[in-house]
């Protein structure tokens, strides 16, 4: 029995009959619950395989469990001595308690006795059944031996070597493998070597195709080899120095290609190595190459000039260069010619130059090109794989077996494959039971191996202009960072185009410093604008942009020529009004050569021919479309003017609105000052003429209307060649032409204004008495025989007749006025006679006067009108 925390003791039999037992006080407790947790403890116990020992098991709550024997009376007496109190009692009283004790023990052992008779015959039962337990035991065993022996046979026989067949293969399998890493291992261990033979020769795409499939196998083939541990590390450092040695080698071929001489010679310099080049920037993500060519650019267009200038001066004896030391000074001291040539010959170099950087930029545009097709193919290609992988029905256990080894499209063309290869694989479906392989060996090394070379044979196949190129599948660029370099390369075209200009800009400004350009004629101006809008052309042609800074110095320039231009001639103009009397001049052949260069409305002035003028006399009269214009010398050389005006324009397009301003200009400041001085009498002071005769006027009047003659036809030669938006300043003409056309009205009004005074001085005075004519009509017709004679050779014969009638008119109103003032009436009287006999005799003679025949005078209006 055990005792538990509580004070339960442990009594086990010893075997004997001695009435001792085995105690075991746990901790003490009260003795009067003594004896009803033993008798507890006893009626649960259980018995185990010896009779004569048992334990009691666990039961609830207690905690019972089985401890060491030793010594009762140790127990007992410990346990006594503890229950007894603090003090000792009377040793009587001990020993009766210890009999007590002893007797109740001895009452424990017959019942404990007793329970074990009641249950000997279960004992006996089972110790029976476990002999016939161990007999069943032992012939199992006998009969699985002999299964064993059966199946050792069987195997031995049957299954023996096959299985050997299986591992042998497996092994096969393994040193195949083993022997295919080392080859590779071999293969890897020559990169560096086979990096440096290939940046020998620049061939620096196959180098960064090696590094990387190098750097692949590391990672997928061969990860965890010691021997290589340092490989990966080693072939990155390499990698950045190739990117060093790329960007250092395009510089250098940058440099080589733009300072080559400039001959007609067009042909991109060595086109193979800027494309492997190339290739090989764009596999390495160096997107800003481009820039290294821009700054060179710009390096080698400052030289351009630069070496134009010291060869030019130095073939000029003029020039001192050991006196003259800067360019620019030496430069300065040519003349127009020297200058036009050498500027000449720089937009020579300029225009080769940029056909050279075209066709550079041109092959790595393609180069770029070419890349986003193969992005767009290889993207198109994994559009078709994956809608054929949706509609594919390949087992997928098939594709697990082939897993091993293989990729899953190497499985469906063993036939592809080498005999080794397609020997494992067919072994390795054959056996599914095999282990897999490990990660050592997941893919087969003969593809890897395959793979390298190809990458290498694609960058040693490229060809120098090729359309067909094959482009490496591990050059991870976007299509949109492909467009954008495409771009980038394209507005450095334009770039170039812009520097060429730039350095020209600067040039002119070098030498416009000292007033040179504005000192230019208008040949010299005008052919060096032709050459620089020719150069500006074939810049927009070669390089598809305009470029505005050389456009903007001509611009510049042409203001000011344009300036310089128009106050020489409007100086001219002002001296030539300013020294005319009015007076009709001859029209030298040159003259009327120009106006009949005039026709259909174009306008471009003839080429002098010296000799052919020699021998024609002036004419009197300039002829235009069949009409006779009387002109002074001013207004010849005024028309010679305008044509000047016209022609600069064809000249310089992009002076056009200038040019129509001054012209407008021009213009307006004739009419004004040709008013001043004759309507004005201005003449009289500037010249010192003694009157402003009709003939004067007349003339004045004439030359108008030949400027007149010509304003249309000036408008449409300026149409043509002004932009729709800029119609608006044709209303200049209008308002010059009803300028003009107010001036001639003026002029009209003027020369019957002079008759009108002259008949209010004159009829004034008229009496109606004999004898007839009367002096006054005699003076009358004396002063329009005059007029007549003044103007009609300076007029058409239809103003004449207009102009006519108006003094007629006023002829009219004078008489009829002074008739009334003097109460002749038409009654058919003396005085009607007389007066009726006068008029007859102003209109016989008006009448006779040269292209007044046919005049309709209506002398009827003189007389009042009966009321």
């Amino acid at each position: 029995m055990i005792l538990d925390h509580q004070g339960t003791f442990c009594i086990i039999p010893t075997g004997n009959r001695s009435g001792k037992f085995k105690l075991h006080l746990r901790t003490p407790g009260p003795v009067g619950d003594f004896y009803k947790l033993l008798k507890y403890r006893c009626q649960e116990r259980r018995f185990m395989k010896d009779a004569r020992t048992f334990v009691l098991l666990k039961i609830p709550s207690t905690g019972l469990y089985y401890t060491p024997t030793i010594n009762p009376g140790q127990i007992w007496n410990k346990y006594l001595s503890t229950a007894g109190g603090k003090g000792n009692r009377d040793a009587a009283s001990s020993k009766l308690l210890q009999e007590k004790l002893s007797h109740y023990l001895d009452i424990v052992e017959v019942n404990i006795a007793h329970q074990i008779s009641l249950r000997s015959e279960a004992f006996f039962h089972a110790m029976t059944s476990q002999h016939e337990l161990q007999d069943y035991l032992r012939k199992t065993s006998q009969a699985v031996k002999l299964l064993r022996e059966k199946i050792a046979q069987i195997d031995k026989v049957m299954c023996e070597g096959s299985l050997q067949v299986l591992r042998l293969s497996l092994t096969r399998n393994n040193c195949i493998k083993a022997y295919n890493k080392l080859k590779l291992m071999a293969t890897v261990h020559q990169t560096q070597p086979t990096v440096q033979l290939l940046l020998s020769t620049s061939e620096f795409v196959g180098a960064l195709d090696l590094i990387a499939t190098t750097q692949e196998v590391l990672q997928q083939e061969l990860q965890g080899i010691h021997s290589f541990r340092h490989l990966g590390s080693q072939l990155c450092e390499l990698e950045k120095l190739i990117d060093k040695m790329m960007i250092a080698e395009f510089s250098t071929y940058a440099r080589n290609d733009l300072n080559r001489p400039l001959e007609d010679d067009c042909q991109i310099l060595e086109e193979e190595r800027l494309v492997s080049l190339v290739f090989g920037l764009l596999k390495q993500r160096k997107l800003n190459f481009y820039e290294i060519y821009g700054d060179e650019m710009i390096i080698t267009a400052k030289n351009v000039i630069k070496q134009c200038v010291v060869n030019t001066v130095s073939q000029i004896e003029e020039i001192d260069t050991e006196v003259v030391v800067k360019i620019a000074d030496q430069m300065r001291m040519m003349n127009f010619p020297q200058w036009f040539d050498l500027l000449k010959n720089i937009f020579s170099k300029f225009t080769i130059f940029l056909k050279r950087i075209k066709a550079t930029l041109n092959t790595i545009r393609s180069v770029v090109f070419l890349v986003l097709d193969k992005n767009q193919k290889t993207r198109d290609l994994e559009d078709t794989l994956q809608k054929s992988s949706k509609d594919s029905t390949v087992d997928t256990e098939v594709a697990y077996l082939t897993h091993e080894g293989m990729f899953i499209s190497d499985a469906f063309s063993e036939g592809d494959l080498p005999p080794v290869a397609a020997d494992t694989t067919s072994q390795r479906n054959t056996s599914p039971n095999s282990e897999p392989c490990s990660s050592d060996s997941v893919s087969e090394p003969e593809c890897t191996t395959d793979s390298s070379s190809s990458k290498e044979q694609t960058s040693s196949s490229v060809t120098p202009g090729a359309v067909e190129m094959m482009i490496s599948d591990d050059m991870k660029l976007t299509d949109l960072e492909l467009v954008r370099l495409a771009n980038n390369i394209q507005e450095l075209l334009y770039n170039a185009s812009d520097i060429c200009h730039d350095r020209s800009v600067k040039f002119l400004m070098a030498r416009a410093k000292d007033g040179f350009l504005e000192k230019l004629n208008s040949n010299e101006f005008v052919t060096l604008s032709r050459l620089m809008e020719g150069f500006i052309l074939d810049t927009e042609q070669i390089c598809g942009r305009k470029s505005m800074s050389l456009r903007g110095a001509l611009q510049s320039q042409a203001n000011r020529f344009v300036n310089r231009f128009h106050e020489e001639r409007k100086t001219k103009l002002s001296l030539l009004l300013d020294n005319e009397r009015w007076k009709q001049a001859e029209v030298p052949a040159e003259f009327q050569d120009l106006v009949d260069s005039v026709s259909d409305g174009r306008i471009s002035l003839p080429e002098k021919k010296p000799a052919a003028t020699e021998e024609r006399k002036p004419a009197e009269f300039l002829v235009v479309e069949g009409q006779k214009y009387a002109t002074v010398g001013t207004v010849l050389l005024l028309i010679r003017i305008i044509l000047e005006y016209c022609q600069c324009v064809d000249n310089i397009p992009s002076i056009t609105t200038d040019m129509l301003t001054r012209l407008s200009d021009l213009l307006k400041y004739f009419n004004s000052r040709s008013c001043q001085l004759v309507l004005g009498a201005g003449a009289l002071q500037v010249v010192g003429l003694k009157t402003i005769t009709t003939k004067n006027l007349a003339l004045s009047s004439r030359c108008l209307q030949l400027i007149v003659h010509y304003i249309p036809i000036i408008r449409a030669h300026f149409e043509a060649r002004l932009q729709p938006k800029q119609y608006s300043m044709l209303r200049h003409f209008d308002h010059i032409t009803k300028d003009y056309h107010d001036h001639v009205a003026e002029i009209s009004a003027k020369l019957v204004a002079i008759m009108d005074s002259l008949f209010d001085k004159l009829l004034s005075k008229y009496e109606v008495k004999a004898p007839v004519p009367s002096a006054c009509f005699r003076n009358i017709c004396k002063q329009m025989a005059k007029m007549h004679e003044a103007i009609y050779d300076l007029l058409p014969e239809e103003q004449t007749q207009m102009l006519f009638l108006r003094i007629n008119a006023s002829y009219k109103l004078h008489l009829k006025r002074q008739l009334a003032h003097l109460n002749v009436v038409n009654d058919g009287g003396p005085l009607n006679g007389l007066v009726t006999s006068d008029v007859a005799f102003y209109t016989g003679n008006l009448q006779a006067l040269k292209g007044l025949n046919n005049l309709d005078l209506n002398m009827a209006e003189i007389w009042e009108q009966k009321r």
